[in-house]
């Protein structure tokens, strides 16, 4: 699979942007130089390796904290998203949630006995749910979603 993203449009221009804010607060040195990396191939419109993984985390810790809602509006917080999924660990992400869909049809037209959640861990999380004698775990956190049993 070609890891090369193009980011284009409004896309480009919130990852930019946002890469440029976080150059900006950093000194000289190796991040430094990354960062330089990464806006140089923005400026290009693509991004992978290195590149792309820490597009990532720009464009995580940006959307987390509410920055680029607040400073480029739900078409920017989209483009961002948008983006964020077609990166490495967007698809990962992605192809989780796919599987426990999947895994989760096994309960499609039963009634429910139980379902519960329990938090374990800071902002990581298990949902639990019961029925007809089968039992699925979920694991939610922040590296997405994944089945940790299926079964009786």
């Amino acid at each position: 699979m070609d890891d090369t993203v193009t980011v284009t449009g409004e896309a480009r221009e919130v990852a930019l942007a946002e890469t440029q804010s976080v150059q900006a607060m950093m000194g000289e040195g190796d991040k430094r130089a990354r960062m330089n990396d990464l806006v140089a191939a923005l400026d290009e419109g693509e991004v992978d390796g290195e590149e792309a993984r820490l597009l990532e985390s720009v464009l995580e810790l940006g959307l987390q904290v509410g920055r680029i809602r607040a400073y480029y509006g739900p078409g920017g917080e989209q483009a961002a998203l948008a983006t964020l999924r077609r990166l490495p660990r967007g698809r990962l992400r992605s192809e989780s949630a796919r599987e426990v869909s999947e895994a989760l049809q096994t309960f499609s037209g039963r009634t429910l006995d139980s379902i519960r959640i329990a938090a374990v861990a800071p902002g990581a999380f298990t949902l639990s749910v019961r029925s007809g004698g089968v039992e699925a775990s979920i694991r939610l956190d922040t590296t997405g979603a994944r089945l940790v049993s299926l079964g009786t």
